[in-house]
């Protein structure tokens, strides 16, 4: 089927359902060149670039992959550092997708700092409006996700239905552990966001990502204080 018309959202559906129970235990490289043989081209990898874990397993598994990043205005420079890194030395197409009003057009528009008024309206326009536009042109697409991140990602399926934008989810590493990552990392040296040495065990918008404490959980820095845990992306 690769590079294959793969049919309709109830087709897709089945498939995405059938993936998740039959490639449960299969490793992270098998989930994704599974994806890969299924949908060829359009198939593609999101990255925060938090890591390039996912980028680095999607391009043993297809080389060229693409690899697409928002650029939501809000990133740590570290961020922007890492995504410019990762298209220069790995062999993925990195395309970065930006939303429709910069920063500035935001602001007149709704007022500055919508990410401390709004935050839930923030991320809709800079991050999830702009990825459901950039992911028109595919069937699936790979995460980074994993179960031990937070009790909202426990259940998160290795292949699964994004009813939102009706296509598959592949999350090949969503079995890992944090100690899994590192140890990718160090055994194919790949690359990290510094961030993530200097307290940030997840990396968001410089304004809604804080330092975690010693006993919080990973994603503990992201929007602090707020019952808000997701952006939208993953919902």
């Amino acid at each position: 089927m690769k590079g294959a018309d793969t049919g309709g959202s109830t087709e897709l559906r089945l498939l995405a359902e059938r993936a998740g129970r039959d490639l449960e235990d299969a490793s992270a490289l098998e989930i994704l060149r599974w994806a890969v043989d299924v949908f060829g081209g359009k198939f593609c990898v999101t990255s925060s670039m938090e890591d390039a874990v996912v980028a680095h397993l999607a391009s043993r598994a297809r080389p060229g992959v693409d690899v697409v990043f928002l650029d939501t205005g809000y990133h740590f420079p570290e961020t922007i550092g890492t995504r410019d890194a990762v298209e220069a030395v790995m062999d993925v197409h990195v395309i970065t997708l930006t939303p429709r009003r910069s920063v500035a057009e935001q602001d007149a528009e709704h007022g500055p700092k919508l990410h401390d008024r709004d935050p839930d309206l923030c991320c809709a326009l800079r991050k999830v409006q702009p990825l459901e536009e950039g992911l028109t042109a595919y069937d699936a697409w790979a995460t980074g996700l994993r179960r031990d991140e937070s009790p909202t990602r426990a259940n998160t399926p290795v292949v699964g239905w994004d009813e939102k934008r009706r296509k598959v989810k592949v999350s090949p590493i969503a079995r890992w552990t944090r100690a899994d990552v590192d140890a990718y990392v160090a055994e194919h040296g790949v690359l990290t966001n510094p961030l993530l040495m200097d307290g940030y065990p997840s990396v968001g918008c410089a304004p809604c990502t804080r330092r975690v404490l010693a006993g919080e959980d990973a994603r503990a820095g992201r929007w602090a204080g707020r019952s808000k845990t997701e952006c939208g992306l993953h919902e």
